[in-house]
């Protein structure tokens, strides 16, 4: 029978038992098995994980535990000065881009109206998501642990909240996209992008009022919805503000 040591790090502990959050704990095993498989075993899918030390030395996901073992497991820019490191996270995206799972609907929308290419389906099960991440190097975001722990996925991120305003504050913070906002360059609805387009070449399609207030209108180029800054466009300004300013 084998004893090892865990200690997990900052927002990893979310997918812990109380009794284990912020402390060492001891576990025993028959076999000694990967780091991975134990890891996600406690509960954290291993694409939140970015660095794994075993008595002080960096491991991959392949390590195998051996009696007495004490390992540290580390989220995203929770790395200690040791070296050599072993990064078990690919390289970030210069341009990040996401698919979400269809419990975020939401969030879709406002990580469009940042300006961030995002995918959303009401209706997508669990292999298709894990294509188009893949494929497409696309951050998956999901409330679905089970999802995240998918061997095949490279990209992922746990959303802890569960009000929309709450879950892209989080998103924001965590995956550090704040200077990375070009905001209202995106359609809501479809993830198209958005260009300006000449007032009477939409005239018919708008409200009335809005034909009688408003002088500048800008179109998705993909659905062909039209956008202007209405009330709505207010409200959404004074988000982005708030999350930029975090």
């Amino acid at each position: 029978m084998l004893s090892v040591s865990f200690h997990f790090y900052r927002e990893l502990n979310d997918f812990l038992p109380k009794q284990w959050r912020q402390r060492e704990f001891a576990r025993q095993y028959p076999l000694p098995g990967s780091v991975k498989d134990a890891i996600e075993n406690l509960g954290v899918p291993h694409i939140e994980v970015d660095l794994i030390l075993a008595n002080g030395v960096s491991v991959d996901f392949d390590y195998r535990l051996g009696d007495g073992d004490r390992i540290a497991v580390y989220p995203l820019c929770e790395s200690p000065d040791i070296s050599p490191l072993t990064r078990l996270r690919p390289a970030p995206l210069r341009r990040p881009r996401f698919v979400l799972d269809c419990h975020l609907g939401r969030l879709a929308r406002h990580l469009r109206m940042l300006g961030f290419d995002t995918l959303f389906y009401r209706h997508c099960d669990d292999d298709t998501l894990l294509e188009i991440s893949v494929s497409q190097r696309r951050i998956l975001l999901s409330r679905d642990r089970g999802l995240l722990k998918h061997g095949r996925l490279q990209r992922g991120y746990f959303v802890r909240a569960t009000a929309p305003k709450l879950q892209i504050t989080e998103v924001v913070e965590r995956l550090q996209l704040r200077h990375r906002f070009t905001p209202f360059s995106r359609c809501l609805a479809c993830n198209g992008l958005l260009s300006a387009v000449d007032r009477e070449a939409v005239l018919q399609r708008l409200p009335e009022n809005t034909r009688r207030y408003f002088r500048d209108f800008f179109q998705c180029t993909d659905c062909a919805r039209v956008y202007w800054k209405g009330s709505h466009y207010q409200r959404m300004q004074q988000l982005v503000r708030e999350l930029a300013a975090r």
